[in-house]
């Protein structure tokens, strides 16, 4: 088949105005539109993006309620944490911070 061939073959469809209407359309919409698929694709990509950081918070607000309730519920916790946390001691005691190279 030569190029003539295949264009003979083609042209009527080009030239038909269903055919040449369908495609103006679907290269409007996929590519000008205000939704095109560019930015249909860059939305997708923000939502999985969210979802991610959506699961990363649920996880850590589920770990911050058993750390808090560990707090108030035991006060062996509880001092433990100050001490970690804000370097409380007792009166007859003295901190030496050690920090890792």
């Amino acid at each position: 088949m030569t190029g003539s061939e295949i264009w003979q073959k083609v042209f009527p469809w080009v030239r038909n105005k269903y055919v040449l209407t369908i495609a103006i359309f679907l290269l409007w919409m996929l590519l000008f539109d205000s939704s095109n698929l560019i930015d249909v694709y860059n939305e997708y990509r923000k939502i999985k993006r969210f979802e991610k950081e959506k699961e990363y918070y649920l996880e850590k607000i589920a770990n911050d309620r058993n750390r808090l309730n560990e707090l108030q519920t035991n006060n062996e916790n509880l001092e433990k944490f100050a001490r970690e946390q804000y370097l409380m001691k007792k009166t007859d005691e003295d901190i030496y911070v050690i920090m890792p190279d």
